[in-house]
């Protein structure tokens, strides 16, 4: 692999693993929501919220900090 394919593949794997822990903390924040976990219920709507941000919207924000310049 060249240094460009291994930094390609880190970055997949970057996004990919960002787009996870993103549905992660909105399933926390669901189980927050419905009172499996003892904290506020506020809460539970920081993180399902903050989870949406996080799987939805930061992977396309790293990818358009990371493309490449057209030449």
């Amino acid at each position: 692999m060249t240094d460009s394919d291994t930094r390609a593949r880190n970055r997949f794997i970057i996004i990919q693993l960002v787009r996870i822990s993103g549905v992660a903390l909105v399933l926390i924040g669901l189980l927050v929501m419905n009172g499996r976990i003892n904290l506020p219920r506020e809460a539970g709507f920081v993180l399902a919220a903050a989870g949406l941000f996080e799987a939805m919207l930061a992977p396309l924000l790293l990818a358009r900090k990371w493309k490449t310049p057209s030449q």
